[in-house]
């Protein structure tokens, strides 16, 4: 039995989930999600909490019955709580704008780069070289913040680029002078 797909998800107070066949939708006080589940699969509301079960023990349903599991839980918890991830820009001339709402980059190239947010995501500027992104579906999230750090990832000799916050860049020793 899977560790993590046999544990229920336990619904805070405001958030409703809907199951109707394979569709799972999840909606709360942010927003609301909707969730597909594989055909092996089934989903059930018991009271306060939603259980994910798989009938048999074919790879395929293992394999599965974890991950729709924590597909949902995510998707709880983004209703209700929501995810953020922060970037930080390190670089000299470096710096990042709120332009409405999208960000405007300065990274050392020879024009800026306008990021345009996505339906969902909010953009939220702290001071020049800090910014973050947030929204209630952590995969859009996550993917976004990926995207932006790969316009300029921070290279190793000084550190200079988009990185998350708190990240550590290994850093390399440069030329070895005579």
């Amino acid at each position: 039995m899977s560790r993590i797909g046999k544990l229920p998800i336990v619904l805070p107070s405001g958030v409703e989930v809907k199951i109707n066949g394979n569709d799972v939708t999840v909606k709360g006080p942010k927003g609301e999600l909707k969730q597909s589940v594989p055909a092996p699969l089934t989903v059930e509301l018991d009271g306060e909490e939603v259980i994910v079960k798989r009938p048999n023990e074919e790879r395929e349903s293992r394999s599965l019955h974890g991950l729709t599991r924590t597909l949902i839980y995510n998707d709880v918890v983004g209703v209700s709580e929501g995810y953020k991830k922060d970037l930080e820009i390190n670089g000299t001339g470096y710096r990042v704008l709120a332009k409405g709402t999208d960000l405007e980059f300065s990274l050392g190239f020879s024009h800026t780069i306008t990021v345009k947010a996505p339906e969902g995501i909010t953009f939220t500027v702290d001071g020049p070289t800090k910014f973050s992104v947030a929204g209630i579906d952590k995969q859009l999230v996550g993917e976004l913040a990926a995207s932006i750090r790969k316009l300029r990832k921070p290279e190793p000799y000084k550190g200079k680029g988009i990185r998350y916050a708190g990240e550590q860049v290994r850093r390399k020793a440069g030329k070895a002078g005579k």
